[in-house]
């Protein structure tokens, strides 16, 4: 479940940075887009990895979620304040996650779908600067817009806490601890908050 939901992390970095290219240059933003889309290793290895990085850690997830409720049986435990031995994330990490993979869906109905159309179904000729133009248009209606920014906040709540978590299940809990942790929480506010920067950034800035 760490190791799935670290790799997971590095990918989110990665899309971070491809995505805010369309903020600042939208001839990087196509070219990285295009490499994305038709590079062999990225689309026949990473992405395959990518997929499956995404179903083990959602499947690991439900199972432990299940295995967890049987533990503490149909009445609980019987403990007082809980709430004060673990947080609200802490405890509703399926309830965030569950949000997160329907947000996994929505997002690769709008892109890797179409991203599938268009090469493979359509098989329309390579336009290496068709990217930034579709990924504008996506964010044009308030309803979209904002689908996207909750769904980046629930994420951060989700990574708050799992985030450090991970670190301190692999081992990452020596000298450097707090700092470890102290980035992991960083982490988990600044990346989620980029992505809502480009989608606000793109709804008040559409294609003239």
């Amino acid at each position: 479940m760490a190791l799935s939901g670290l790799f997971l992390i590095s990918f989110l970095a990665l899309h971070l940075a491809i995505n805010l290219a369309s903020v600042f240059s939208v001839e990087l933003y196509n070219e990285w887009s295009h490499f994305m889309g038709y590079n062999k290793i990225v689309q026949l290895l990473l992405q395959p990895i990518l997929v499956a990085g995404v179903v083990v850690h959602f499947v690991m997830g439900f199972v432990l979620e299940i295995q967890n409720r049987k533990a503490r049986g149909a009445q609980g435990y019987a403990v007082k304040g809980g709430g004060t031995n673990s947080s609200w994330l802490s405890r509703n990490m399926i309830l965030s996650g569950a949000v997160v993979l329907a947000f996994i869906g929505l997002h690769m109905y709008d892109f890797w779908l179409h991203e599938m159309t268009y090469k493979y179904v359509e098989q329309l000729p390579v336009d290496t600067e068709r990217y930034h133009e579709f990924t504008v248009a996506k964010f044009s209606t308030i309803a979209r817009t904002a689908i996207y920014s909750l769904s980046f906040v629930l994420l951060a709540m989700h990574l708050y806490h799992g985030f450090a978590s991970s670190m301190q299940t692999i081992g990452l809990d020596n000298k450097y601890g707090k700092a470890i942790q102290a980035f992991a929480k960083v982490f988990a506010i600044a990346v989620p908050a980029g992505f809502i920067f480009i989608a606000l950034y793109h709804h008040f800035n559409p294609l003239q």
